[in-house]
């Protein structure tokens, strides 16, 4: 499921760099981030607690 997740992010990020450099968005990554961080910090941790790591 990491692997899942992680293919993902890479296909949303580069379908958002390739959107802004063609010019159809005009949103800044930096106030995305600048708002959302701690969204993004609660989703990561939900992440990490849900998914087992396979150690026991």
């Amino acid at each position: 499921m990491r692997g899942n997740i992680a293919a993902i992010v890479l296909i949303l990020v580069g379908s958002y760099f390739l959107l802004s450099n063609l010019g159809l968005i005009n949103i800044s990554m930096r106030e995305i981030i600048a708002t959302w961080w701690p969204a993004i910090l609660i989703a990561v941790g939900v992440s990490m607690f849900i998914m087992p790591s396979g150690k026991k």
